[in-house]
């Protein structure tokens, strides 16, 4: 508690922003007036007491913005001297508070007031909770002082007592506001007073606590840093130590974007954003992970050939000489490439280079089997055009943004396989291959094939934009040719910007030229030998595209011929075999085997598929190209087999229909065919397509199964030289199918004589090599009854007085 008494008449030593609180010690400045007045005031006034031994008394007040608080401490003067940067000082010591009152007068100049004295007094023991606050404190002031290093003053503090004093020392605390010291020196409670100065010091301690977490922090942040900076920094003088010692000029991978946009050759709203690119990175730090991005992407926007252009060959008869050396057939497309260079010389004799922001590009679609040579085609063209040439393989892209890239701010963003193509062929107008187009997939990434739309369209890939670069790019003077085995599978939309050149299949003599010009050279070098050494006469080379190889193309033909050098050498290496040597249409069988494919006319005629009633013999289109196809037909035994149509051989909808024509046709128009179809009603029939694992589908084979059911009724033979396709209807037209010059090409490799085709596919046989045309004879009909008169055997030719049951 605290009581009053004691009144004082002291001179006034005003503090300007300082507060002195009891027990402190603090050396003031004489050279100040009021200081100096009120120090001279207090020892002239004690010597007017004439008390031995006194020493002069002052009172500190604090004096905030001019105003003078209501409570001042009672000090005195214990030495004038001094101090220590030789100004003149005295040494004060606070000895307690005083109440101020009213003016008073008093020697000197200085301010003299009347006070009474505040008088302390705390219970002793002292209280469980104060003496719990005096532990606290002292902890807190400890931790503190231990923070700062001062360990001499630690004990010091250790051993004050009193409540007041207590209190009273942290007046010392140098965080302390001139506000808060004041609250402390009005308060007149100890007890009050000491909880006040414990809540400001561990507000303290809490805030130093937390400045120096941030500190912590800030600290590791700077190191690290620090230590990239350094690590940087030895590592571009190892880069450029490296470059030295290479011979290359210093400067060369220099980071300096802006130069190298400026002298760069852009288009104009390319430089415009490659600028605005540069501006981000030279105000973002080498920290931000977005300066790596903008980096990533100034390099390819620069290594982009935005203006390079190769030019095009405009020799005419020499660009045809090289498409016919290196390619054998393909008429079509040899044209198609003239026609395009014939027709963008003439374009830029007249100054038409660029119509409507458009130049003259070209999309091809090169449809046809595996093995004709679609992809090595592209690599002939641009060797023909004078143009760079890049293959794109598409086979198996499910992603969308493989075609049109990704976005800047995925991880590890890419551009599309366009910009790259054209990145890697370093000139805008060069041949792109899209090998496989059709072997383009969708799934939850989206669909490579929309974003093909864009690309492959003349009106509009002059302005296509990828997702990484962001900027327009002009695509119209590239060449594009895209490959594919069947058209079934690439969307409508997509193919029909594209003009479409089918590559049917190569003729024996067209086979035969290939594997002399360009298979056997290839494959003599792979096997180590020379021309001189080993030579393949054309009867060998014959023989095995008829009877070792029946395809399209010409791949297992350039297998077989590999396999028999191979033999050749391993024979020469084990002594067997002198060199040269010159294989013969006879040696075939001793080097790699028998022949694997067998013409039905150079069967025995027991052996031949037709050899008995109710077998046709058919052709179909696949994805290798054209193919032999046999229907076979029986009828079951009308007490053991149940009646209605069975169809075995994986059919489609469109084929399992066709069978049901077929049979209906025969029911309906049996009597006019003098066919014994009074049976079918209650005899089981069914229909086989031999290859029961390949999927088959298509009208093409109504009227080779409308003649396998007429063969099987009336017993007879279906001659062995006749292949048919057609589509038939319920009335018996044969209607116009599809494939002709691919199937014609199939009838003639398995041996055929005789085709039989609709009357309105009779314009198609134009594209038929001639050569084939001279070997087949080749019928075009309009009736299901002219298809029968031509197939058919007569019937002394096989006898049969009842339908015959296979």
């Amino acid at each position: 508690m605290a009581s009053t008494s004691t009144p004082l008449t002291l001179p006034v030593l005003p503090l300007d922003d300082e507060v002195v609180l009891p027990g402190m010690v603090v050396p003031l400045d004489l050279s100040d007036t009021e200081v100096r007045a009120a120090v001279e005031a207090a020892q002239a006034a004690a010597r007017s007491s004439g008390t031995p031994g006194g020493k002069p008394r002052v009172l500190l007040v604090p004096r905030i913005d001019g105003t003078y608080a209501g409570t001042g401490v009672l000090g005195t003067v214990e030495q004038v001297g001094r101090l220590s940067d030789g100004d003149p000082g005295a040494l004060i010591r606070g000895r307690g508070r005083v109440r101020i009152g009213a003016g008073t007068t008093g020697p000197g100049a200085a301010l003299w007031v009347e006070g009474t004295t505040v008088e302390e007094s705390v219970p002793d023991p002292l209280p469980g909770q104060v003496a719990d606050l005096v532990k606290e404190y002292k902890a807190l002031a400890t931790s503190w002082l231990k923070k700062r290093g001062a360990w001499q003053v630690v004990d010091r503090v250790q051993q004050i007592d009193g409540v007041s004093a207590l209190a009273d020392n942290s007046g010392y605390s140098p965080f302390l506001t001139v506000a808060q010291k004041v609250e402390l020196l009005e308060t007149e409670d100890p007890v009050a007073r000491l909880r006040l100065a414990t809540e400001q010091l561990r507000e303290h301690l809490a805030e130093q606590d937390v400045a120096e977490s941030i500190a912590k922090d800030v600290q590791e942040g700077v190191d690290k840093q620090q230590r990239e900076f350094l690590l940087r920094r030895q590592l571009e003088a190892v880069r450029k130590e490296l470059r030295e010692l290479n011979g290359e000029k210093d400067g060369e991978e220099s980071d300096d974007y802006r130069a190298r946009v400026e002298a760069a050759d852009l288009p104009g709203k390319v430089r415009e954003a490659a600028l605005k690119e540069v501006d981000k990175l030279e105000r973002s730090s080498d920290q931000n992970p977005e300066t790596a991005w903008i980096r990533t992407w100034l390099d390819t926007v620069l290594e982009m050939p935005w203006n390079a252009r190769t030019e095009d060959s405009y020799d005419i008869r020499g660009a045809k000489e090289v498409l016919d050396a290196e390619h054998a057939g393909l008429e079509d497309v040899k044209e198609r490439i003239t026609e395009y260079l014939a027709v963008r010389k003439r374009r830029a004799d007249r100054g038409l280079g660029v119509v409507g922001g458009r130049r003259g590009g070209a999309v091809l679609a090169l449809v046809g089997p595996p093995g004709v040579g679609k992809t090595s085609l592209g690599e002939s063209v641009a060797h023909a055009m004078g143009r760079k040439f890049v293959r794109v393989a598409l086979g198996g892209v499910r992603d969308e943004a493989e075609i049109r890239g990704h976005r800047r701010t995925y991880v590890g963003a890419l551009p599309g396989r366009i910009v790259r193509a054209v990145k890697e062929a370093g000139s805008m107008n060069p041949v792109v291959l899209l090998d496989e187009i059709d072997k383009v997939g969708s799934d939850f990434r989206g669909d490579p094939a929309a974003a093909l739309l864009e690309v492959l369209d003349p009106a509009q890939n002059h302005t296509f934009r990828d997702h990484y670069l962001e900027v327009e790019l002009d695509l119209s003077d590239v060449v594009f040719l895209a490959t594919a085995n069947v058209l079934e599978s690439i969307p409508e939309a997509l193919l029909d910007r594209m003009e479409l050149v089918r590559l049917d299949g190569y003729t024996e003599d067209e086979k035969v030229v290939i594997a002399r010009d360009h298979l056997v050279p290839r494959q003599l070098e792979r096997a180590g030998l020379e021309g001189g050494e080993v030579a393949l006469d054309e009867s060998a080379l014959r023989r095995l595209a008829g009877e070792y190889t029946r395809e399209a193309g010409v791949r297992n033909l350039e297998r077989s011929i590999a396999r028999l050098l191979r033999k050749v050498a391993a024979q020469h290496e084990l002594g067997d075999r002198e060199l040269p040597f010159t294989v013969g249409a006879d040696d075939l069988r001793d080097l790699i085997g028998r022949p694997h494919h067998v013409p039905e006319s150079a069967q025995d005629p027991a052996e031949r598929r037709t050899s008995v009633p109710g077998v046709a013999t058919g052709l179909a289109v696949t994805g290798a190209g054209g193919d032999v196809l046999f229907v076979e037909a029986s009828l079951a035994d009308p007490e053991t087999g149940a009646a209605g149509l069975t169809l075995t051989g994986q059919l489609g909808d469109v084929m399992k229909e066709s069978a049901q024509i077929a049979l209906s046709f025969l029911r309906s128009h049996g009597a006019e065919l003098e066919l014994p179809v009074t049976g079918l009603k209650d005899r089981g029939v069914h229909i086989h397509f031999p290859a029961g694992a390949v999927p088959k589908d298509g009208p093409s084979a109504g009227i080779t199964m409308t003649t396998a059911l007429a063969s099987l009724l009336s017993g007879r033979l279906v001659r062995t030289d006749v292949a048919m396709t057609g589509e038939v209807s319920l009335t018996g037209r044969v209607l116009p199918i599809g494939g002709v010059k691919q199937k014609l090409l199939a009838a003639h490799r398995a041996g055929i004589t005789t085709v039989v085709i609709p009357k309105r596919n009779e314009a198609d046989l134009d594209d038929v090599p001639a050569e084939i045309l001279d070997k087949l004879e080749v019928h075009p009909v309009t009736d299901v009854r002219q298809v029968l008169e031509l197939a058919l055997a007569p019937a002394t030719t096989a006898p049969a007085a009842e339908p015959v049951a296979a």
